[in-house]
């Protein structure tokens, strides 16, 4: 039981410090948030089932099929990139167009079907890098004994959910509040054109480490 504990307590600072770090899916909940404070949390929820993805997958194997199939993950890797690029471009076009801020009053309907396709591109963009997996995977097999408990293996999913949730709603709820928010309405401009700039070059990053086979 002890070793069950010290494994997922490895696990979870591990995945917490990931978590933390700026990347594509910070950029996305970040400028979510600012229009929409539910929006903001539905990406962060996406997030986590993202991260509830790639857990699954590290547990069953797949940087094993990454090995076996070299090719595989340079192809994942590039249409990763690319559709980070997609996501960069959207947003920097997008720049100077009004942002229609939501009043927090009461979920619609209309709000209700927003915040779900806010969730699946949450989702979308947490797995468009398939580095992800790997690094989960590396750090379930620093962790992790050699014969996995099925109650460790039921654990480590249901706790990577609840960091990474937990992690971008914090990020949601700061960047949704009256001050940040006002902020971005000043300088939308050009904070999106930074956000896309950043989300571009980081799909251009990942396209050329899959064109060089890295």
């Amino acid at each position: 039981m002890m070793d069950t504990t010290l494994s997922l307590l490895g696990i979870a600072g591990a995945m917490t410090v990931g978590a933390m770090s700026p990347g594509p899916s910070f950029v996305m909940v970040a400028r979510t948030a600012v229009s929409s404070r539910a929006d903001g949390l539905a990406a962060a929820l996406g997030m986590g089932a993202g991260g509830l993805v790639f857990a699954i997958a590290a547990l069953a194997g797949l940087q094993a099929a990454f090995l076996a199939v070299p090719t595989l993950y340079v192809a994942i890797k590039g249409l990763g990139g690319a559709y980070l690029v997609y996501l960069g471009i959207r947003i920097w076009s997008g720049a100077r167009q009004p942002l229609a801020v939501t009043q927090e009053t009461g979920a619609s309907p209309r709000q209700q079907g927003r915040s779900g396709h806010t969730f699946l591109l949450g989702l979308a963009t947490q797995v468009s890098n398939p580095k992800t997996a790997v690094v989960y995977a590396s750090i379930f097999a620093a962790f992790l004994p050699r014969e996995v408990p099925l109650v460790l293996a039921l654990a480590v999913p249901a706790v990577i959910f609840c960091i990474e949730t937990g992690w971008y709603a914090i990020v949601a709820l700061a960047l949704s509040s009256a001050a940040p928010r006002s902020a971005y309405l000043r300088y939308k401009v050009w904070i999106d054109r930074a956000a896309g700039g950043v989300m571009g070059l980081l799909g251009l990053r990942l396209i050329w480490s899959a064109v060089r086979g890295n």
